[in-house]
């Protein structure tokens, strides 16, 4: 899972900050590694499940979003956005997304990351996505009432769940959150995000595989919505398959 070899993305280094951007933005380069750094040592909070997600305005009218690393649990409260490791995760979760993308997961459009070092083997990193308009299929959940939209919509995240598996990606962190609604006129489509546990096979998903999966997106929808308040047994079945 190399991205030196593909034509498609570029590397730089600028003192401690390594970045590989897609070639289409390469010449945002020095503006992307900017603003990414004004965020790494900012407070503010961002989107997402972890605060974490950014969208950032680029010259000339470029969006990209931007994931900053977060631990989450016990960790997350002494480490919070420092890891381990001499093979960073922005970087796997690229070259993971790259070959998702190629192999027709449903995902949003890879743009790059970067990492920051902080020391031997210390870094904090971004991964960069082509910004897309929409929402967490727990928020969509949440605001939209019509049940002939949510069923349709959760039918769309079970094919999109269903494509991810038989092209052999294993997600390790599937929830109602790293599941992305979007829409175009009256179209819902569901995209997969958050692929920095994801793992690649060179096989559809074993039984197993799928079942871990299905376990831990149950998980989310009890934990999320322990009442049954927006997803009742019939929403659940959907989403199950």
């Amino acid at each position: 899972m190399k991205l030196r070899s593909d034509p498609n993305f570029a590397a730089f280094r600028i003192g401690r900050r390594e970045l590989v951007i897609h070639r289409d933005i390469a010449s945002h380069g020095a503006e992307i590694v900017q603003k990414l750094g004004e965020l790494a040592s900012a407070s503010e909070a961002g989107a997402g499940n972890r605060r974490s997600a950014f969208r950032l305005n680029l010259a000339g009218g470029l969006e990209l979003f931007a994931r900053r690393g977060r631990r989450g649990g016990m960790i997350g409260s002494i480490l919070s956005d420092v890891y381990v490791g001499i093979a960073p995760r922005p970087l796997n979760e690229l070259a993971v997304t790259v070959e998702a993308i190629r192999r027709g997961i449903p995902a949003a459009e890879p743009m790059g990351a970067m990492i920051e070092w902080i020391g031997p083997a210390l870094y904090r990193g971004f991964f960069l996505t082509r910004a897309v308009r929409g929402m967490t299929l727990w928020e969509f959940l949440k605001t939209d009432d019509d049940p002939l939209v949510r069923s349709h919509v959760l039918g769309q995240a079970r094919a999109a769940i269903d494509t991810m598996q038989n092209k052999g990606l294993f997600h390790a962190d599937l929830n109602l959150h790293n599941l992305l609604v979007t829409q175009t006129r009256e179209s819902f489509t569901v995209i997969i995000i958050d692929l920095d546990k994801a793992r690649l096979f060179d096989a559809p998903l074993s039984a197993a595989m799928r079942r871990a999966n299905a376990a831990r997106l149950m998980r989310s929808a009890r934990k999320l919505d322990p009442s049954g308040q927006f997803l009742d047994a019939a929403a659940l079945a959907i989403l199950q398959g």
